[in-house]
């Protein structure tokens, strides 16, 4: 078996593409209106909300980035394990229950839906779908480039692709996402989380044992190994440090809650009672797939500090270097069939909701109307985004390194800086007002912006998503209390009395 280990690899990536592309003839057959196509006409059951969520939360940063943080910074990495694990409850907690009766009451179909109708503003709606917009790019064209050398690494290691560029990986890449995207819509993404995440919770399992198996001690060897070398790496806050590891509190914990990807999948689901089972089974099943995250990570450093493995060149190829060596060929070819699933479904969502605020959310809030034929148009706005993502990200990669880490500053630290007070703050307070809300999302984006462009190193380890996160919670309650209290709607009003 171990002689075929490329063959399997790339058979398994092959199935799940074909898996892919089935799963998108499906979901078109379901897909009748931009209802379908943008919350999948708030039909899901339980099981499929709870494994969409969490495996859109890991995504391609658990399976790629987390090692890879683990590995260059140490323990710092659990504790964006351990703070996303109360994400959920705060999540659910502040945003679960209110964001799907607006959803139902108002007939909404994104996030800037949803604060439209809480503060009755379209300049409230347009700087969330701007923002919204800007993120998107940035996570696309990341996630594409991801993609695409992941793609180029398996198949240059067969006979047939050895010479396969990555201008051709990219094309393959993106026309199976455009193409699943483009059929069926959130559907398609929802019903391949599903798989991504039953994938991702096995696989974490069978990662721990095998990493637990590299060493005779174990993990308490690898984890003696690293002390050894770098006490302070083991140490409880890791090489980055207490101020870095307590800031992702608010980036990774509270700002779960505003991530939109996430919220708009909270508005899916059939019944607001399933809420109940759907926090439990979001949180088991990340807390398994975070093993492989935990497990690769401190093995690959021990093995690296011990001579086992050559010093890797870059810290994210950790668990591509790690199942190459350690893991048995069919698992490896679950796994990279797991992370192909992770960033296409990933992908996806946020094709998904940037879609739906270029074609729904700012018409609206720039004319009062959305634009006609609107699942025609979701689908052709689409593929242009996706074309788009797609050449910043050769652009990036060829001419212009700076470029998707620009766009990429308008990531997860500017939606939970921006979305966070907005949304999970303003849905549990009937004093937010319009000024708040827009001096938040405006000072999140300036702040996120600012720092990545000017290339500015703070502080003690301190982020920029962090300074953004604070700066916006206390404008953002500051500028409400001082300005004048929004006379809210009865139905949005009853709602926030619950």
């Amino acid at each position: 078996m171990e002689a075929y280990r490329q063959e399997i690899i790339v058979g398994s990536v092959v199935i799940y593409m074909l898996f892919c592309i089935a799963t998108g003839l499906w979901a078109m057959r379901r897909t009748h209106n931009s209802s379908d196509f943008f919350v999948a006409g708030r039909g899901l059951g339980p099981i499929v909300v709870a494994l969409a969520l969490f495996s859109s939360t890991l995504s391609g940063f658990g399976f790629v980035g987390g090692p890879g943080l683990v590995y260059s910074i140490g323990v710092s990495s659990f504790w964006m394990v351990v703070i996303s694990s109360t994400g959920y409850a705060i999540g659910f907690f502040l945003v679960a229950k209110r964001i799907r009766m607006i959803a139902e009451l108002r007939d909404c179909l994104s996030l800037p839906d949803i604060v439209a109708a809480r503060y009755g503003s379209d300049t409230v709606r347009f700087l969330i779908a701007l923002t919204i917009v800007l993120g998107v790019m940035g996570y696309l064209a990341t996630q594409i480039l991801a993609m695409a050398v992941v793609m180029q690494a398996i198949l240059s290691g067969t006979e047939i692709f050895a010479d396969i560029g990555l201008a051709t990986c990219v094309a393959i890449s993106s026309a199976v996402l455009i193409f699943y995207c483009v059929t069926g819509g959130i559907i398609a993404s929802v019903y391949t989380d599903v798989v991504q995440g039953f994938i991702m919770m096995i696989a974490g399992s069978l990662i721990l044992m095998t990493a637990m198996s590299v060493f005779d001690g174990g993990m308490q060897e690898a984890s003696a190994i690293i002390l050894a070398d770098d006490s302070e790496a083991i140490m409880p806050f890791g090489s980055a440090g207490v101020m870095a590891s307590l800031g992702w509190f608010f980036v990774f914990g509270l700002g779960l809650a505003g991530q939109p990807h996430l919220i708009t999948k909270m508005m899916m689901n059939k019944n607001m009672s399933d809420n109940r089972s759907i926090l439990p089974m979001s949180l088991f099943g990340y807390v398994m797939a975070a093993l492989l995250w935990i497990s690769i990570g401190i093995v690959m450093r021990a093995a690296v500090i011990d001579g086992v493995v050559e010093p890797l060149a870059l810290p994210d190829d950790a668990a591509s270097t790690f199942l190459s060596i350690f893991a048995n060929p069919v698992l490896a070819g679950v796994v990279f069939a797991g992370l192909f699933a992770a960033i296409m479904s990933t992908s996806d969502a946020f094709l998904n909701i940037g879609t739906a605020a270029v074609i729904h959310d700012m018409p609206k809030a720039l004319r009062g109307r959305s634009v006609e034929n609107e699942l025609f148009w979701a689908r052709v706005v689409t593929v242009l985004l996706a074309v788009v993502a797609a050449s910043f990200a050769l652009y990036s990669h060829y001419a212009d390194a700076t470029l998707v880490a620009l766009l990429g500053a308008f990531g997860w630290g500017t939606f939970a800086a921006s979305i966070f007070p907005v949304v999970a703050v303003g849905l549990n307070w009937r004093g937010a007002t319009v000024a708040g809300a827009v001096t938040a999302i405006i000072s999140a984006l300036l702040i996120n912006f600012v720092v990545q462009l000017a290339g500015i190193v703070l502080p003690y380890g301190i982020s920029g998503p962090l300074v953004a996160f604070i700066t916006s919670m206390i404008l953002f309650i500051g500028v409400s209390l001082l300005t004048k209290k929004c006379e809210l709607a009865p139905d949005i009003e009853s709602v926030l009395r619950i």
